[in-house]
């Protein structure tokens, strides 16, 4: 099973008393940094290793300017952020639990940046997933029936396919019950295509 990890901005505060009394510009204002309802995909497989960029390039989805906006293409994540979210995302990149025992779902966790005038509010969850490898390239009616036979599997979430120079790939987003073997039996023996490799 591999795992990304997905930062959700839910909120940004602001609290002018406190900028005015502390600090030295007094109306700095909110975070320009992010924008509420921006998210992020961290992502380590392959060559793909976003943890040690600072989520450089993580930007998914934006919605204010994506180049004045920290994790798209012009700038990594502030380091006021970096710091409060970095620590559950290299968890949730190893599959861990991060947060078990306060939230409801251990690969969830709600916390905010450290700047007290202007706090950024995130929610972090870890997405678990296997890379199903399939020999050669698949037609796009081949992808509809894999999704589509996965899809009745209990527990599966998403499918997602990706092409890389080595192969094309689906990307089975599952809960954390779902184990390898209930994978491969929803999509074994179709003569159409033929599995490589499960990761």
């Amino acid at each position: 099973m591999q795992h990304k990890v997905k930062v959700t901005v839910l909120d940004k505060k602001l609290y002018p008393e406190l900028q005015a009394q502390y600090c030295a510009v007094p109306e700095s204002g909110a975070c320009p940094c992010y924008n509420v309802g921006d998210e992020y995909i961290f992502e380590r497989y392959g060559s793909a290793d976003d943890f040690w960029h600072m989520g450089l390039n993580t930007l998914t989805h934006c919605t204010g300017n994506e180049s004045l906006t920290a994790g798209g293409s012009k700038m990594p994540h502030c380091s006021e952020a970096w710091d409060a979210i970095s620590r559950y995302i290299y968890t949730g990149l190893q599959g861990g639990s991060i947060m078990r025992g306060w939230m409801k779902d251990e690969r969830v966790m709600i916390t905010c940046c450290s700047d007290g005038t202007r706090p950024v509010i995130f929610k972090i969850e870890r997405l678990d997933y296997f890379a199903v490898w399939f020999e050669g390239d698949l037609a796009d009616t081949e992808c509809e029936r894999i999704r589509s036979l996965l899809g009745k599997v209990e527990g599966v979430t998403d499918v997602v396919f990706r092409k890389e120079t080595n192969g094309e790939f689906a990307e089975v987003y599952v809960e954390p019950s779902v184990a390898t073997e209930e994978i491969l039996d929803a999509i074994k023996g179709q003569k159409s295509f033929r599995i490589v490799r499960v990761d």
